[in-house]
């Protein structure tokens, strides 16, 4: 059975896409926080990508 992309109910601080993210990559939801917010300072364009993706990733059911 496949893994599937879906936005966290459990691990969310805002949207859950980077819970769902963690969950997907079995990886702590905190270091996927953690690179969001540095990909944003670094590139600027992480608020914008964090927003992307909250609409096209679905909420787990």
């Amino acid at each position: 059975m496949r893994n599937r992309l879906y936005r966290s109910k459990r691990n969310r601080m805002i949207a859950g896409v980077c819970g769902g993210i963690g969950e997907y990559i079995n990886v702590d939801p905190t270091f996927v926080r953690l690179f969001w917010v540095l990909f944003t300072f670094a590139y600027g364009s992480g608020f914008l990508a964090y927003i992307v993706a909250w609409i096209i990733i679905p909420e787990h059911r």
